[in-house]
């Protein structure tokens, strides 16, 4: 039996850092990690409603949330802002009235920022959502994971490895597919990876999507 850990967590402190940053006394931890899960749903139904698609993709890569004693600042890093059918000033904005609304931010000072990441394709939340886009029109799945591939080349990434879990092509029988490209050291600390696990529903059932990309290191 594998023992499993996120890759994520297993480089916090070395490559990767927290996506909340805050402190809390230990009966209170809990329900800030609740809003920041609640707060980050409510961006991502708004964002949802607020941009115009390509290819089945929101491009929304991470949010991180930043909390003070009388500030809150948010950045969402997006890979296409630009398909935001409203201006970036006013999708501001409204997301501010908002959470200040949903969530009384009334003593606080609330801060949002929407931030372009360089590489889109390089960010494996962008390519799960690709890809879980290509499934839901049944696009094959081999041709659909070889095509993340490309996509990832084209941003001078080291490694990248695509696995999908489920009743693929509707058999009945589930089980994992994967393909990798390049070197992807998940043993390595000090190896920057960047990963996603993904859900999408088909019309056959459930598949879990995991990407991992090997951006740097050794």
């Amino acid at each position: 039996m594998g023992q499993k850990i996120n890759p994520l967590g297993f480089r916090l402190g070395t490559t990767q850092s927290h996506h909340s940053l805050w402190f809390a006394q230990p009966k209170n931890y809990s329900e800030g990690l609740q809003e920041d899960q609640k707060i980050r749903n409510s961006i991502t139904n708004y964002l949802q409603k607020n941009i115009e698609r390509v290819s089945g993709i929101e491009g929304i890569a991470r949010i991180e949330i930043k909390k003070g004693i009388d500030r809150i600042r948010i950045i969402i890093y997006m890979g296409f802002p630009k398909f935001l059918k409203k201006s970036r000033s006013l999708v501001i904005k409204e997301l501010e009235m908002n959470l200040k609304k949903e969530f009384y931010f009334v003593n606080q000072q609330l801060n949002i920022a929407i931030t372009k990441i360089e590489k889109p394709y390089g960010n494996p939340k962008i390519l799960a959502e690709f890809l879980a886009d290509q499934l839901k029109n049944r696009v094959s799945f081999r041709k659909a994971m070889k095509k993340v591939i490309e996509l990832t080349e084209k941003e001078d990434t080291k490694g990248i490895q695509v696995q999908i879990a489920g009743r693929i092509g509707g058999k009945e029988i589930a089980r994992v597919v994967w393909i990798r490209k390049g070197r992807v050291p998940l043993q390595t600390i000090r190896a920057k990876i960047d990963y996603c696990s993904y859900t999408v529903r088909t019309i056959h059932g459930v598949l879990g999507i995991k990407i991992w990309i090997f951006i740097d290191g050794e």
